[in-house]
Order: C-alpha cells, then structure tokens, then sequence
C-alpha cells in the first residue's frame, strides 16, 4: 500500500473545548463540520497545506445513541477518562487512493485491516476502517497487540471534493507527527505492512502511549498533543 496522511483528530468532550484548544495552539479555531448520524458524534473541521486537515470530534449531546460502539474509542473507560482532562491529539487517519480500493484490500486481509465502513456527511461520502468494537485499531502479532491511536485509521474518499481539497486552507502546515510507545517495534512493525511507517515516527517510551503533531503556524513551531 501506498498511503497519504489525510487527517488529525482532536477528541473532545465537546465541540467548543475543542475548538478552544485548537485555537489557542495554532491560532485557528476549526468552524464547519457536521453530524455523523451512524456514530452518534460531530465534529468541526481546520484545513491545513498539502491536503492534510484537522478535525475535533465529540459525542453529539443531541443525537440519538448509535446502535453499535461509536468509532474512535469514545465509547471506552480510558478515552473517556483522558477526555475528562480535557481535549487531545487521539488519533490519525491515513488517506488510500485509487487504484486501490479499501474494501478490496480488508476482504483480503481481514485480520489486518478493521472492517470498511461506508459514511456519508452532507455530499460527502467515504469509507474508512472502525473495528467492530469502536476501538482504535491496533497491530497484533504473537500474542502482543499496540495501537492506542499510533496506527492508523484508513480511510477512502468516494468523491473528489474530499475535505483535503475543499476545505480553506489556514497558513498552517503538519511537519511531523509523533508517537511514544512501550511496544513501539511492535508498531512500527504495522506502519510498515501498511505502507504508513514514513508518515509518522514511533519511538520507544515507558507510560502510557501518546501522539503528538507538530505543526507550523505564523507565530512558529506550535505542538498539538
């Protein structure tokens, strides 16, 4: 596979903490968005150079609850309680086009890749990964597993005017994005099956596992975390 980063993800309790946190990071708030009636979540939405964007994601307070998990862990005791501490970097997306096809590639290698779930926001229609459970996913191999938002969600637009084109793009631009780990090998051995391990680098680290993104803004080098 040959993959692209297609986003960032902010999880918030809501969407204005969210917004907030951003904003006075970066500089920029996220605006626009929408509902994600499947997933019982919303989201507003920050364009950045190089078709990468940025998206704060929250559990919608006026939307009925899903029938199945919500994506992204947001339903699960350690998401909920990170988010309890406020907003944070949780999670990528990484982007797979044509000609390859994603719903192709995870009926080839379901213990690989979650299943393809298809969306649709507005005009907007794409599929992307979410295992059945809603957590992030993870890379398992000999009894180990690592995950913990590192590896990535994929994702398929099936329209052209995706969210890395259409969006505004804010003088703001992703140079690196970051992941500490206990069982970073085991990680990076994913990124590389996937096609992934040049967008993001997996170092070895003790506690809990975090991402970080580095991004530069008009007032400099600025860390979402």
């Amino acid at each position: 596979m040959k993959l692209a980063i297609d986003h960032i993800v902010i999880a918030a309790a809501d969407l204005d903490s969210g917004s907030e946190y951003v904003a006075g990071i970066l500089g920029i708030a996220p605006q626009g968005g929408g509902a994600h009636p499947r997933m019982g979540t919303h989201n507003r939405v920050l364009g950045m150079a190089d078709g990468v964007y940025l998206e704060v994601i929250a559990i919608d307070p006026d939307a009925p609850p899903p029938t199945r998990p919500r994506w992204f862990g947001l339903d699960q005791g350690d998401i909920r309680a990170r988010l309890e501490q406020g907003p944070f970097l949780a999670h990528w997306a990484a982007r797979v086009e044509a000609p390859l096809d994603l719903t192709r590639m995870q009926a080839e290698h379901p213990n690989r890749i979650p299943p393809a779930i298809p969306m649709t926001r507005g005009d907007l229609r794409w599929r992307l990964t979410v295992p059945d459970d809603g957590s992030l996913p993870a890379w398992r191999e000999a009894g180990h597993e690592a995950g913990d938002g590192l590896l990535p969600t994929l994702i398929q637009w099936d329209v052209d005017n995706y969210p890395g084109v259409s969006l505004p793009r804010q003088p703001l631009a992703l140079k690196r994005l970051t992941g500490t780990h206990p069982r970073a090998a085991l990680l990076r051995q994913g990124l590389a099956w996937m096609g992934a391990d040049t967008l993001i680098d997996v170092l070895q680290a003790d506690g809990p596992p975090r991402l970080s993104a580095q991004i530069d803004t008009p007032s400099g080098l600025k860390t979402l975390g």
